[in-house]
């Protein structure tokens, strides 16, 4: 994900759509358990709606309004909770990777924000943005380096990252900080913290040459997609998006070298970064 926007609170329609939802819930009578036993979901999956985390699936609405009698209620106001800035999407995509189990990224251009470094992050935020102060710029950083911390964590999530080789060849911030950006990367792999394959130039068009994607998956609750471009950016949570989206991201991860090869190569672009200075 390439830009840190806003808060990373859930978004209001969200908000109030999960505050509808519990005072339904303890008006018929339900804890969070039994309306997920007879709703037929996790409980957690409950508590994340009501919190303005989630959204439920149009198959969860539907069963909510039944089983609380809410006259299509929560089926009806499903569109509702799609509309939203940028900044607003991007900051529930960023709380979305807290609940993750297992996180599967493609960097098109840019290192994935997980993965970078203060100043890799800071020569991104340099060259997208005019007229910015210092002060906008920490801001930034700052933000952008807290989403990493979830790194850091043994029980985290899983995370792959598929490159293209666009990353590695793309000067941001100069040969040094090229350099050591490479190295953490090289240095996650290394202690198994995260996985990652290269997309080289010879395999030339893939299946996700037109866009970037975060597919996030989760112990309690269904998959979703995260899709970025300029200045935009939406969560996809409907099954048959997020289908595709995965089938895209496994058909170019089939053309992605071994990682093996992908650790060979980055180590070996390092090296050549580090020569440069």
């Amino acid at each position: 994900m390439a830009r840190d926007l806003g808060s990373h609170e859930p978004s209001l329609s969200r908000q109030a759509y999960g505050e509808e939802l519990r005072l339904r819930r303890e008006a018929a009578g339900f804890t969070q358990q039994s309306l997920a036993d007879a709703v037929v979901c996790s409980p957690s999956l409950i508590a994340h709606i009501e919190a303005g985390r989630r959204k439920p699936r149009v198959e969860d609405a539907k069963r909510l309004d039944k089983v609380l009698d809410t006259g299509g209620f929560f089926y009806r106001f499903l569109p509702t909770l799609d509309a939203g800035r940028f900044a607003a999407d991007f900051a529930h995509a960023v709380e979305l990777e807290k609940q993750a189990a297992c996180i599967q990224e493609y960097g098109a251009s840019l290192v994935p924000g997980l993965l970078q470094i203060e100043p890799y992050a800071r020569a991104i935020f340099r060259a997208g943005w005019a007229n910015t102060t210092p002060a906008d710029i920490d801001s930034r950083v700052v933000k952008r380096l807290e989403r990493a911390r979830i790194l850091e964590d043994p029980a985290g999530p899983v995370l792959w990252a598929l490159l293209d080789e666009h990353v590695l060849r793309r000067v941001t911030g100069g040969p040094a900080v090229m350099a050591s950006q490479l190295r953490h990367i090289v240095s996650l792999v290394q202690k198994g913290r995260v996985r990652v394959h290269v997309l080289p130039f010879s395999v030339g068009a893939h299946a996700l040459s037109e866009s970037m994607v975060s597919l996030m998956k989760f112990d309690d609750a269904p998959p979703v997609a995260y899709v970025e471009g300029l200045r935009t950016g939406h969560v996809h949570d409907d099954p048959a998006t997020v289908a595709k989206c995965q089938a895209a991201y496994d058909l170019a991860l089939a053309d992605a070298l071994s990682s093996q090869a992908s650790l060979a190569l980055i180590t070996s672009a390092a090296e050549e970064y580090e020569r440069a200075f």
